[in-house]
């Protein structure tokens, strides 16, 4: 029994990181209906970018976020008003198979500039840290980072929605665009720093997934399917369900490999496929 435990306890923690990964796709999706299948890319890119802050500058990654975040909302908003405002519209197979082919430009680019070889940020003590709660219950430090980090972006956004003036800017264009237009608004400016904050986020999640685990060009499109999973589970317009989205998939991941290391992946899968058929709209999600 305590070893189900603690396979949850974990599952909740990984979940934390499985959230970091979906909230910049459900901030750009709410916001503009873009599904950016680059997005799991970016965060590669965000990893490499810290890769080559740390070893230039000999900064720990987690004070390397005070040059990567900055550096890839620079990223998001040049990606937004250069390309995706070009290619978004009433149909959105044009905006799908943009980010499509700069997914495959981010991957093929870092290949050539960094190879095929498995790359990780060193982050000293922090990386192995743990409290121990009983004989088989342990809580990495690492993990709980992450999850208080998703935690507290989520707190974050929700405040900047609902409180303040870009918030509300953002609300307008996407709850319609052409009368925020109207009344004023430039789109493609608004798209382009929601594009910058969702980027902002990458940068979060490139980072913690870099001190966690090994990273290459093609770990991407991995990210890219649990940061879908985990917001369709939890619900498109529900930040706080994309968290519950991705702690579910940890959870059952990580029960699942408790038992068979090689059920893990597949029992995220069939968990989303269960509540995708049970409740197409997400666990938290409005219908339209």
């Amino acid at each position: 029994m305590e070893h189900l435990g603690n396979a949850i306890v974990q599952g909740v923690l990984t979940g934390g990181l499985y959230a970091m990964f979906a909230i910049g796709l459900a901030l750009i999706f709410g916001i503009m209906r873009l599904v950016n299948i680059a997005h799991g890319d970016l965060i590669v890119l965000a990893a490499y970018v810290a890769l080559i802050v740390t070893q230039t500058l000999g900064l720990n990654p987690l004070l390397a976020l005070g040059i990567v975040i900055p550096i890839m909302a620079v990223v998001g908003y040049g990606l937004q008003r250069g390309l995706f405002n070009r290619a978004m519209g009433t149909d959105v197979m044009p905006s799908l198979l943009v980010s499509f082919g700069l997914s495959v430009i981010i991957q093929n680019g870092l290949l050539m500039l960094f190879s095929a070889d498995n790359k990780r940020l060193q982050a000293g003590a922090l990386e192995v840290a743990s409290v121990t709660l009983s004989d088989t219950i342990s809580i990495g430090l690492l993990p709980s980072l992450q999850l208080v980090l998703a935690i507290l972006v989520i707190i974050g956004l929700q405040f900047l929605l609902y409180r303040t003036a870009i918030g509300r800017a953002f609300r307008a264009v996407s709850d319609d665009p052409r009368i925020a237009q109207l009344m004023g608004l430039n789109n493609r400016h608004v798209f382009g720093l929601a594009m910058a904050l969702s980027c902002a986020i990458v940068a979060l999640a490139g980072v913690l997934l870099a001190i966690r685990a090994n990273f290459d060009p093609a770990t991407g499109p991995t990210r890219l399917i649990f940061g879908f999973e985990a917001v369709i589970i939890g619900g498109l317009t529900s930040f706080w369900g994309t968290l519950a989205g991705g702690i579910i998939l940890g959870v059952v991941q990580s029960v699942a490999s408790s038992f068979d290391p090689g059920w893990q992946i597949l029992a995220g899968h069939i968990a989303f496929l269960i509540v995708l058929a049970v409740r197409p709209n997400g666990l938290f999600g409005r219908v339209a």
